[in-house]
C-alpha cells in the first residue's frame, strides 16, 4: 500500500512516518515537503502503473495550498483517499471548504492514539489492503474495474480457472467478508464519491455503480450510510 505524506515541516513528516510504520510496517511511505515534490511523486508512481491509496496532506503549504494539492492528487489518482492535516485554527476552514471526498481530518499536534483509531477505521473499510495472496488481489482488481457490471464470483472463478466454492471460501477467509458484501460495499463507496464530485442524477449514479434500480440503490445506500443519496449529496456540498 502506497501512502503519501505532505508537510513542509521535517519534524512533522518524520513523526508521522514513525507513527504509521510502527503500526503498519509493510506500507510504502512517500514523503514530500512541498506541492511540487508531492505532485511529481504522484506522477512517478502512476507512470510505474501503481496507485497511491492514501495521502495525508497539510492544509498550509508554501505555494499551492493543501486543498489545491488534494484536487490535483484526485486528478492523477482518482481513487486516492485523502486525510487533511491542519492546525486547530484551520480545522473548521478545512472541513467546510473541501469538496474532494476527504475521508477524515487530523488536528496538529498529532496524537498517536487518534491516528491509530483513524487508521483502524480506514482499514476496516478497506480489507483489501491487508490481503497477501495474489489470487485474491486478482479478484479485487476485477471488482474495482468492473463494479458497474453484473459481476458474479462464479464468472471471476472461471476467468481465473479456479473452483468457485474454493474461491468463495478463500475470499471470505482473507477479507473477513463475503464477495457479494465486498462488491456491494465497494459500489456504495464509489457512489459516495460520485455524489460528492459529479452533478449526475441519482438514477445515473445508481446505473454507474451497478445497481439495477434507483429504488434498490437508495435503500442500500441509506442502510449503509444512514442517509438517502440526496441527503448525502446535500450534506457534502
Amino acid at each position: 500500500m502506497n501512502v503519501l505524506l505532505l508537510d513542509d515541516e521535517p519534524l512533522e513528516l518524520e513523526q508521522m512516518e514513525l507513527l504509521i510504520t510502527r503500526h503498519y510496517p509493510d506500507w510504502h511511505i512517500k514523503k514530500a515537503m512541498n506541492a511540487t515534490t508531492a505532485i511529481h511523486t504522484l506522477e512517478d508512481i502512476k507512470e510505474n502503473q501503481e496507485s497511491v491509496h492514501l495521502a495525508f496532506i497539510d492544509i498550509r503549504l508554501p505555494g499551492k495550498s493543501g486543498l489545491e494539492v488534494a484536487e490535483v492528487s484526485k486528478q492523477i489518482h482518482p481513487n486516492i483517499d485523502i486525510i487533511i492535516v491542519s492546525a486547530y485554527q484551520d480545522f473548521h476552514y478545512a472541513k467546510s471548504s473541501i469538496q474532494l471526498g476527504v475521508v477524515d481530518y487530523l488536528v496538529k499536534p498529532i496524537i498517536e492514539e487518534e491516528l491509530v483509531r483513524l487508521l483502524k477505521g480506514y482499514m476496516k473499510k478497506h480489507p483489501e489492503f491487508q490481503v497477501q495472496s495474489d489470487i485474491i488481489h486478482q479478484v479485487i482488481k476485477r471488482v474495482q474495474k468492473r463494479y458497474a457490471e453484473q459481476l458474479r464470483l462464479s464468472d471471476v472463478a472461471k476467468e481465473l480457472h479456479i473452483n468457485n466454492s474454493y474461491l468463495s471460501r478463500r475470499f471470505s477467509e482473507e477479507m473477513g467478508i463475503s464477495f457479494s458484501d465486498y462488491l456491494l460495499n465497494y459500489r456504495i463507496e464509489v457512489a459516495q464519491k460520485f455524489l460528492k464530485e459529479k452533478d449526475w442524477s441519482i438514477q445515473r449514479v445508481a446505473e454507474e455503480t451497478g445497481f439495477n434500480s434507483q429504488h434498490y440503490f437508495s435503500t442500500v445506500f441509506k442502510k449503509q450510510t444512514g442517509k438517502t443519496p440526496k441527503d448525502y449529496r446535500n450534506l457534502h456540498r
